[in-house]
C-alpha cells in the first residue's frame, strides 16, 4: 500500500473516531441535562409544616389564663344528729351543727369582678371567699345560679382585674387541644393539658334538676377535686368551657372530665346579669335519641336526627305544626343528632325568640317556625326571684336570735318571726315569735341566710321551727 493511502485510511479513522466520541457525548448530555422553560406564573408550594400544624406550646394560653382564674372557698353549716336522741328528747335536742368549708376554682370574665364557677361548688353556703393568683383575698357575693346547667355567677368588689375572654365553643374541634386551669386539691394555679375528647356529651346524669342541660364537652386533662369551676380554654387562651366533673370510680384523673360549654355559659350570666334569673326557653317537646329498633319500628331511611316521642299540648312546637313521631334534623341551621346536642341549641335561646327547625316526616323534609316560650308557658321575662319567694309575699319581718335565746331553747341558730302581715305565714297559721330553724330541710342560722334559702325555692315549702316555751311547729304550703 502506498505511503499516502494509509496516511488517509488512518486520517479517516481518527475523524471518525472524534466524530463518534462528539456524537455520544451530545447525546448522553441531553439525556441527563432537562430543558428549562420559563413560565409567566410561580410554581405554587405548600408548606406541610404550617398545613399540619401541631404546635404542642401551651405558654401563651398558660400566661394569659392563670391569673383569671380563682380559688373559691366556701363556708356552710351541717347537722349531725343521733336518730335515738330524736326518739327520746325530740329533734331541738339532737342538733350538732358544724362548719364545714369546701373548696373549687372560679373564672374572672369582668375586669369589675364577676366570676364564673359552678353551682354545685357554691351551693348551700352561708360565706364564700375567692383569692387571687396573686393572694389578694376578697368576700363573694352570690349574683344567680342556674342548677339547670350547673352554673353560679358572683361578684367581688375589685377593679382592673385580670380576667379570661370567651371563646366560641362550637369552634373547637375534636382531638384539638385544651387546657384545664384550676385549683385541684386545694392547690392553686394548676394547668393540665387534654385534647377535645367527644361534644355534645349527654347521658352523663350529674346535674340534677328537671330543666337539666346535660351537653358537655369530653376532655383527657388531668382534672381532679377542685377543679370544679375552673376554666378550660383553648391554645389562643379563650375560655371554651366551664370544668364541672370526672368521670372516676376513685374519685381522682382517669383522663375523663367534662366542662360546660362556653355557649352556654355565656348565655346563662348574660341572663343573670341582665335579669337576675336565667331566661328558660322551652319548645315543648319530649325527646329520644334514634337507634336502630327506633329506626325499624318507624320506617326511617336512616339513623340521624333527634325522634319527637310527643309533644305538649298548648305548647310553642304543637302551636307551630310539630308532631309526635317527626325527626328534628336542624335547629337554626345548625345540624342535631343527639337529645343533648338539641337541648343545647335550645338553651342559648330566650323566651320570644323565634327559631327554625328542620324535621322530618314520613321521610320527607319540612320546615316550621317555633317562637319559644318559658316555663311559664308565655314569652314575658321572668325577673330575678319569680322562681322563689320574698319576705313581701311572706308577709314577714324577720330578726336574728341572741346567744341567751337559743340557749335557753337549745338550739344553735334559727331566725324570728318579729312581725307579720298580710302574706303566706299568717294564712298558714304562724305566729309572732315564732322561730324558725330549718327550710326545706335546709338549717337557717341568719336572716342573710334565710333570704337566700328563700330567693331559690320552688315547689313545695316546708318550715320547722319552734315558739319561745319550746312548742315545735312545722308548716308546709305550695308555691304558685
Amino acid at each position: 500500500m502506498k505511503r499516502k493511502q494509509l496516511f488517509a485510511l488512518i486520517g479517516a479513522a481518527i475523524l471518525g473516531g472524534l466524530v463518534a466520541v462528539f456524537g455520544y457525548s451530545a447525546i448522553i448530555d441531553n439525556a441527563e441535562k432537562p430543558v428549562f422553560t420559563q413560565i409567566s406564573e410561580p410554581i405554587s408550594r405548600v408548606n406541610l409544616i404550617s398545613a399540619l400544624d401541631t404546635s404542642t406550646d401551651f405558654t401563651y394560653a398558660a400566661e394569659h389564663t392563670i391569673d383569671g382564674v380563682v380559688h373559691v372557698t366556701t363556708q356552710s353549716t351541717v347537722e349531725y344528729r343521733n336518730p335515738i336522741y330524736d326518739f327520746f328528747y325530740g329533734d331541738r335536742y339532737n342538733a350538732q351543727p358544724q362548719n364545714v368549708l369546701a373548696y373549687g376554682s372560679g373564672v374572672i370574665i369582668s375586669e369589675d369582678g364577676y366570676i364564673v364557677t359552678n353551682n354545685h361548688v357554691i351551693e348551700n353556703s352561708n360565706s364564700i371567699s375567692v383569692v387571687l393568683n396573686d393572694k389578694r383575698e376578697y368576700d363573694a357575693v352570690m349574683v344567680g345560679t342556674d342548677p339547670s346547667t350547673d352554673i353560679a355567677l358572683l361578684k367581688i368588689e375589685a377593679q382592673s382585674l385580670p380576667f379570661v375572654e370567651f371563646g366560641n365553643s362550637d369552634e373547637i374541634k375534636i382531638g384539638e387541644w385544651v387546657l384545664a386551669v384550676g385549683n385541684p386539691f386545694n392547690i392553686n394555679s394548676t394547668v393540665t393539658a387534654g385534647i377535645v375528647s367527644a361534644k355534645g356529651r349527654g347521658g352523663v346524669n350529674i346535674i340534677e334538676d328537671d330543666y337539666s342541660i346535660e351537653s358537655f364537652i369530653q376532655t383527657d386533662a388531668a382534672v381532679n377535686r377542685g377543679n370544679s369551676g375552673g376554666a378550660l380554654v383553648n391554645l389562643r387562651g379563650e375560655m371554651v368551657g366551664i370544668t364541672t366533673a370526672i368521670a372516676s370510680p376513685s374519685g381522682g384523673s382517669v383522663g375523663i372530665s367534662f366542662a360546660v360549654p362556653s355557649s352556654i355559659v355565656e348565655k346563662v350570666v348574660g341572663d343573670l346579669i341582665e335579669f337576675g334569673s336565667v331566661q328558660r326557653a322551652i319548645m315543648g317537646v319530649a325527646i329520644a335519641d334514634i337507634d336502630a329498633t327506633l329506626a325499624k319500628e318507624n320506617n326511617f331511611d336512616n339513623l340521624e336526627g333527634v325522634f319527637v316521642s310527643d309533644v305538649t299540648d298548648g305548647s310553642a312546637a304543637e302551636e307551630a305544626g310539630i308532631r309526635a313521631g317527626d325527626v328534628i334534623m336542624e335547629i337554626s341551621g345548625v345540624r342535631v343528632n343527639s337529645p343533648a346536642a338539641l337541648q343545647e341549641m335550645i338553651g342559648r335561646h330566650r323566651p320570644g325568640d323565634r327559631i327554625v327547625v328542620v324535621v322530618k316526616r314520613n321521610n320527607k323534609t319540612q320546615q316550621f317556625n317555633v317562637v319559644l316560650r318559658n316555663l311559664e308557658g308565655n314569652t314575658s321575662v321572668i325577673k330575678g326571684g319569680s322562681t322563689g319567694i320574698s319576705n313581701n309575699k311572706l308577709g314577714a319581718g324577720f330578726g336574728e336570735l341572741s346567744d341567751q335565746e337559743r340557749q335557753k331553747l337549745g338550739i344553735t341558730g334559727g331566725v324570728k318571726v318579729e312581725e307579720l302581715q298580710e302574706g303566706i305565714l299568717r294564712d298558714e297559721g304562724v305566729k309572732e315569735g315564732f322561730i324558725i330553724t330549718g327550710v326545706n330541710k335546709q338549717p337557717v342560722n341568719s336572716v342573710e341566710e334565710l333570704n337566700k334559702i328563700l330567693r331559690n325555692l320552688k315547689g313545695g315549702v316546708l318550715i320547722e321551727g319552734v315558739y319561745p316555751d319550746g312548742t315545735a311547729a312545722y308548716y308546709a304550703f305550695g308555691l304558685e
